[in-house]
């Protein structure tokens, strides 16, 4: 599925990093899932009216991640998120955390839309529209 690329960029800081300045493997799933939620923004959904209106919220189901090549201290990092697929309550994404052109970590995440009791729901029509 041929998408747009989203990108947001991220600095590598001191709080990022263990003893050898080198970027902590989790920390890698906070800069994909702040470009999500930058993603998500950009397509024009509010998630606070999404929860408050419609009882969706989006989880995590699953994700496949590669660590490729260390990131460190003061490194400035792009993170390109891009559709892979798309399903009536499902959403994948390949997210890549890049410094200067070169994939350092990827990841494939499948995002699902839940209900208030935690079950899977349809997308809504208006975040399926601006998706594709």
């Amino acid at each position: 599925m041929a998408t747009q690329a989203h990108h947001f960029a991220c600095h590598v800081y001191y709080e990022d990093t263990d003893l050898a300045g080198i970027v902590y493997y989790a920390n890698y799933f906070k800069f994909i899932e702040r470009a999500r939620t930058e993603w998500v923004r950009d397509l024009g959904v509010d998630q606070r009216a999404l929860k408050a209106e419609d009882g969706v919220v989006f989880a995590v189901r699953r994700v496949e991640a590669d660590y490729l090549s260390p990131a460190h201290f003061d490194d400035d990092l792009l993170v390109e998120t891009t559709l892979d697929s798309l399903s009536g309550a499902r959403i994948v994404l390949k997210q890549e955390v890049k410094r200067a052109g070169e994939v350092l970590f990827s990841a494939l995440v499948t995002l699902v839309a839940i209900g208030a009791a935690g079950q899977p729901v349809r997308l809504p029509a208006t975040i399926r529209r601006n998706l594709h």
